[in-house]
């Protein structure tokens, strides 16, 4: 049996909400209620299911931490022992990645996710979700004449490309930047290289064009435009024989707002399916025969919707992972559980804290929170500069690989 690992260094102490004047802080005390309250305005719950969301916005933040009061769910046991060390604490007196995974299960809770009726998992944040990916239907039908090219010719070049299509595409965060306030998929890859702080894709485009047959998996983050780009590259990865396994490991319920279940892949590849353009259309038959062949496989998982560092991954799960030759993390929440959420120096070297990681991985992010690693110093001084809140704003992007153990 696999025992579990930790990071090698000493682990400095985790984000707190209660830091004032920090992302953490702001989230707590400003975008949680709003989140609730906009869950309310966005469904047609009946009036106790809004009451019980108006009760969770106005609980926050002083009032204290609870147990949920469910009656049954599939996760009733596990979030019992994720509760027991903050019960009676306030939202701002416990770790901040702790707090908004315990918002986003109350929202269920609220909502009646998971009892049995007329509201038994109805997504709270589908509307945005839905709205995301209209919003990006051009930059979609763009990406997918380029994508289909590569049917005929590729090389390390246009792999590289869709790495950093992948990670901006994380920049569509409907936690943050709601659908309704526009498209923030168009992105000029060209550009934005030099905003890539931390760059790895060309040492990963390089492996990866000269490797046949890989096992790839996918630790996903948000639906919409992402998972479209997630997609695009999983398919390329098949159909260029680098892999012939792919699997995406999904939540196992809404949270985060935008961050993808099955559901989700299910209703972007309906969507694709449906879309004006062939070259669309074409990818999503792609990528539906491989579904259809098992060569991508959709796991969900509700560890990946639990509060727990990555070095704390259940031994199932753990060992699954360890099956694959590369596994590529998207997003800023899967990168903060990686980091375990805590105050690293920025430039503590990134392998140095992950290599407890059961394989070989990339990790694709746009910065949204105040943790960071594997940055020079003179990229840090320069950036700090240039953008003030370039920690947060989700303009600024790493991709960090943690190669084979040799």
């Amino acid at each position: 049996m696999t025992l579990m690992q930790f990071p090698k260094l000493p682990l400095p102490p985790p984000l707190m909400g209660g830091e004032v004047g920090s992302f953490a802080y702001f989230t707590v005390i400003e975008r949680l209620p709003a989140i609730a309250r906009r869950s309310i305005a966005e469904n047609n719950f009946p009036i106790p299911l809004a009451e019980n969301l108006e009760k969770l916005a106005q609980e926050i933040p002083e009032q204290p931490i609870r147990n949920l009061a469910e009656k049954e769910a599939p996760d009733l046991a596990a979030w019992a022992n994720y509760v027991k060390p903050y019960l009676g604490k306030n939202w701002l007196d416990v770790p901040w990645y702790f707090a908004e995974a315990y918002f986003y299960r109350r929202i269920l809770e609220a909502t009646q996710y998971f009892q049995p009726g007329k509201w038994q998992s109805v997504d709270p944040y589908s509307l945005q979700k839905r709205l995301g990916l209209e919003k990006a239907k051009n930059s979609i039908q763009a990406l997918s004449t380029q994508v289909n090219k590569l049917q005929v010719k590729w090389d390390k070049k246009d792999l590289e490309y869709l790495l950093y299509l992948a990670l901006w595409g994380n920049r569509v965060d409907l936690s943050l930047w709601p659908a309704n306030e526009g498209d923030r998929s168009s992105t000029n890859v060209e550009q934005e290289i030099t905003r890539i702080l931390a760059n790895d894709a060309p040492a990963v485009a390089e492996i990866w064009a000269n490797s046949r047959n890989l096992k790839i998996d996918f630790i996903i983050d948000n639906a919409g435009f992402e998972l479209f780009c997630d997609l695009c590259l999983a398919e390329f990865l098949l159909s260029s024989k680098i892999a012939n396994l792919v699997r995406f490991h999904l939540k196992a319920h809404p949270t985060f707002v935008s961050d993808a279940m099955r559901a989700d892949v299910d209703y972007t590849l309906k969507d694709m399916a449906a879309n004006q353009k062939e070259e669309v259309r074409a990818i999503a038959c792609r990528i539906q025969e491989y579904i259809h062949k098992n060569c991508l496989q959709l796991y969900e998982d509700f560890f990946w919707t639990s509060p727990l560092a990555f070095w704390e991954i259940p031994q199932q799960l753990r060992l699954l992972l360890a099956e694959a030759n590369w596994i590529i993390i998207k997003g800023d929440a899967n990168y903060r559980r990686l980091l375990g959420d805590r105050h690293w120096e920025f430039t503590t070297p990134f392998t140095d804290i992950v290599s407890y990681f059961p394989a070989p991985l990339v990790a694709l992010r746009t910065l949204k929170s105040e943790l960071a690693a594997g940055l020079h110093p003179l990229k840090i001084e320069k950036v700090s500069k240039q953008d003030s809140d370039w920690l947060t704003n989700g303009k600024w992007g790493v991709i960090q690989m943690l190669p084979q153990r040799t």
